[in-house]
């Protein structure tokens, strides 16, 4: 699994110029589904993002969590983070787990956050037209293979 994480002031998904979800500070989640993605990749991702002390102090250092600043999530889901561009210039995305296994998973992402912060969602399997305002900016890439954390 793969999420790059978009610390924000605000966000917001479109689908047909309708918007569908939106939020204020809080964490943009693009997450990727990879083939063979089981749901303890989803426990240690989930755990590391809602500990994650990437919102910062009343001295302005990164020290708090999202739960600790009483923040929410934007969950979108993002198959092409799993591009494979080894060959050609066109990317492959057969390493992206099928639509009905990865709605599946990402379902679970949802409720381990939801018990801690308030989540929203993107449409999953629709073009979406996502905005946001970065925070700092800050940008993290997480990956978790076989139920433990790459980076």
């Amino acid at each position: 699994m793969k999420v790059v994480i978009q610390r924000v002031e605000s966000s917001s998904v479109k689908v047909s110029e309708k918007e569908i979800s939106s939020i204020n500070n809080g964490l943009l989640l693009l997450w990727g589904v990879e083939k063979e993605d089981t749901i303890e990749d989803v426990g240690v991702l989930t755990e590391k993002i809602l500990n994650l002390r990437i919102f910062s102090d009343e001295e302005g250092k990164m020290n708090k969590s999202i739960v600790d600043v009483d923040g929410s999530i934007l969950l979108v889901s993002q198959f092409t983070l799993l591009a494979d561009l080894s060959r050609g210039n066109r990317p492959s995305f057969i390493k992206s787990e099928d639509p009905d296994s990865a709605k599946e998973l990402l379902k679970i992402v949802v409720e381990k956050f939801s018990g801690r912060v308030d989540v929203k969602e993107g449409e999953f399997g629709a073009f979406m037209k996502v905005e946001l305002i970065n925070d700092g900016p800050v940008t993290i890439l997480l990956e978790s293979k076989n139920g433990k954390l790459l980076n």
